[in-house]
């Protein structure tokens, strides 16, 4: 099988998670962009919210190691703050499924592995095949700050949530039931 192809951002000039589309039908993308190179990845937005999640647990527990030799700024430098669109045209390279984050310490940068959605038919479970491509980020703890702090932002700012189910509210209306009191 051939080795897959890994859109490889080594020190990206731009990673973020963006939307296409209105709330109640966005579809979420994580693009990186490397001079005039880019990658745009699917995400689900819970994907998204995990993802951020993630980082910052990696992010504060770097600060919380005693032992750590690395400058993790507690809040978004200012010059890294991002609240431009995504960059267009956003061309998909795949839907993610599997998601892995870690942390290089030779060069103090947080790393995400995006693999492309396997759907499964079959019943018995078989040996996961090998991915055909992969995108590989490697971005500074600044810029990881950053991205935490958009990513949460392009979370939240989706429907409204219903005060009584905690469901999403669509523009003409919403039939709920509330949590049942038993």
């Amino acid at each position: 099988m051939p080795a897959p192809l890994v859109h490889l951002f080594d020190w990206p000039d731009r990673v973020v998670v963006g939307t296409v589309g209105s709330p109640g039908s966005r579809t979420f993308y994580l693009q990186v962009r490397d001079g005039a190179r880019s990658a745009s990845v699917a995400l689900e937005k819970e994907q998204s919210a995990v993802l951020a999640e993630k980082i910052d647990e990696i992010l504060d527990a770097l600060m919380a190691d005693d032992g750590n030799r690395f400058s993790v700024p507690v809040d978004t430098p200012a010059e890294l703050v991002d609240d431009e669109p995504l960059d267009q045209p956003v061309e998909e390279q795949f839907r993610a499924g599997l998601m892995r984050l870690g942390w290089d310490p030779s060069t103090a940068q947080v790393v995400v592995e995006a693999f492309p959605y396997l759907e499964s038919e079959e019943e018995e479970p078989e040996p996961e095949p090998e991915p055909s491509e992969m995108l590989l980020v490697k971005m500074p703890v600044g810029t990881a700050r950053a991205f935490v702090q958009r990513t949460r932002a392009v979370v939240r700012s989706g429907r409204p949530l219903c005060p009584l189910c905690g469901s999403p509210m669509d523009d003409d209306g919403h039939v709920c039931s509330p949590p049942d009191e038993s």
